[in-house]
């Protein structure tokens, strides 16, 4: 049996262990480091969390002991980094940003019992490529060929056992944070906690990211081009060769954003390519009520085409289909923030549950300030910064460095204790709007987007009059 296998598969007991230890060493070392800061003048019991390169030193051990063990700690570890900025210390949420999910496949003659197991008889139909074509946290993937058609696909397999480690493999990550004191325990924590572990198990649960896709697919069928002239598409699924532990879709060629033959297309492709994963974003928002939230690069292809190129979505695990009145307040929020409207985006925020009714003016100065900063792009042209444009008046999205000024804005605004935890649905979205700014910025595209953004505002708002 496999060294990895072994690892997915063996008892909580001994991989809680590793971990809970991970979290008495580091806790043991955030209470000294933190009496050393006291000592010091002018030390604050709250800066050593923050500053400290001795913590600094144990998060990255931690992280570190989180890679060894692979598997679903490398998923979770990496989930904390995604939503733990809210309760996390930015020593460990900086250092869990660093966990690749990227590692060693499984051996075919390990992942081919399960799959026969999952598939039955209708294996015998597919043609499967031993070596996968990646691997990642929590599943791998191999192409195959349909005998009767040829047609290749994509079979995405879920690890063996996970199902039985994944809660044991949690509580053991949350045991840690406790011990190492980064954590208080409390009811506003333990709702957030659930809110993550019922997060991860949406992750693994390949029938409501089967639905999930089949919904997007038919949406984007809907609502096809974009006026930059980039596309979107989803690989079709097999639902003969789905399970609950196999996914089946279509093999789609193509390459991610950060590759160089990505680099090399026109500045007008790279343009409309940022003008499309821009536009899917108000889709999702304004037209669809469905959100995929995740930000990773991996989820989604560049397919070159002779006369336009597509965004292809690949993955659907982390897509929310979200309340109307919280898509309501969010979109609201966008709304008034291109509008530069302080007065309804405090009360979309309010809405949101980023800010209580009874913050402290600064409180509320502060975060109308940094979303407005955030929401800079989305400006009337007149308003942009003229420093971030080209000599055509169109905002440089790489140039900008937004996302680097905005996070400085967010560390300010982040200290403040008159600020409530947002949800775990705000965070995901705050998240994943950040990641397409990255991806524009990866482009290298310049274009501005007001006008864009306020169609599909004006068509929101009289959607819902």
């Amino acid at each position: 049996m496999s060294r990895k296998l072994s690892t997915i598969r063996q008892g909580s007991f001994g991989r809680g262990l590793a971990v809970s230890l991970a979290g008495l060493r580091a806790g043991g070392a955030f209470a000294i480091d933190g009496a050393l800061q006291r000592l010091r003048p002018g030390g604050q019991e709250e800066d050593y969390a923050v500053d400290s390169p001795f913590i600094r030193k144990e998060a990255r051990r931690f992280v570190a002991e989180l890679g060894r063990l692979k598997g679903t700690y490398v998923k979770i570890g990496q989930m904390f980094a995604l939503l733990g900025e809210h309760f996390l210390p930015r020593a460990l949420t900086e250092a869990l940003q660093e966990l690749n999910a990227a590692t060693e496949p499984l051996p075919w003659e390990v992942m081919e019992p399960q799959l026969r197991a999952s598939l039955g008889a209708r294996l015998a139909e597919l043609e499967v490529e031993p070596v996968a074509l990646a691997a990642a946290s929590l599943a791998q993937v191999h192409r195959a060929t349909v005998k009767a058609t040829g047609e290749q696909i994509c079979l995405k397999l879920q690890y063996p056992g996970l199902r039985e480690v994944i809660d044991s493999d949690f509580d053991a990550v949350v045991r840690m944070l406790l011990l190492a004191r980064w954590v208080k325990a409390g009811r506003e924590l333990d709702d957030w906690l659930e809110s993550m572990r019922s997060h991860l198990h949406q992750e693994i649960d390949y029938r409501h990211e089967a639905r999930m896709g089949d919904t997007v697919a038919r949406l984007v069928a809907r609502d096809t081009a974009s006026p930059g002239g980039s596309r979107y598409y989803v690989p079709r699924r097999f639902r003969r060769y789905c399970s609950d532990d196999v996914l089946a879709l279509e093999y789609i060629e193509g390459w991610q954003v950060n590759r160089p033959e990505v680099a090399a297309l026109s500045q007008r492709r790279r343009n409309a390519l940022g003008r499309g994963m821009l536009e899917l974003f108000f889709h999702e928002l304004y037209s669809w009520g469905v959100l995929q939230t995740d930000p990773n690069f991996g989820n989604y292809l560049i397919r070159r085409g002779s006369r336009r190129d597509e965004l292809v979505l690949l993955d659907f695990g982390s897509t929310l289909s979200c309340e109307p009145s919280f898509l309501a307040h969010l979109g609201s929020a966008i709304a008034a923030g291109q509008e530069h409207d302080r007065e309804a985006l405090l009360a979309s925020l309010v809405g949101l549950g980023c800010l209580d009714s009874d913050s402290t003016a600064y409180a509320r100065e502060t975060f109308i300030d940094f979303c407005l900063n955030l929401l800079e792009p989305l400006r009337p042209p007149g308003e942009l910064p003229r420093e971030y444009l080209n000599d055509r008046g169109e905002y440089c999205w790489g140039r900008s460095r937004l996302l680097r000024r905005a996070g400085k804005r967010a560390a300010t605004a982040a200290a403040s204790l008159d600020f409530a935890t947002p949800s775990r649905d705000f965070a995901l979205i705050a998240r994943k709007l950040t990641g397409v700014f990255t991806f524009i910025a990866v482009l290298d595209a310049e274009f501005n987007a007001h006008d864009l953004v306020r169609r599909h505002v004006r068509h929101w708002r009289e959607k819902n009059l």
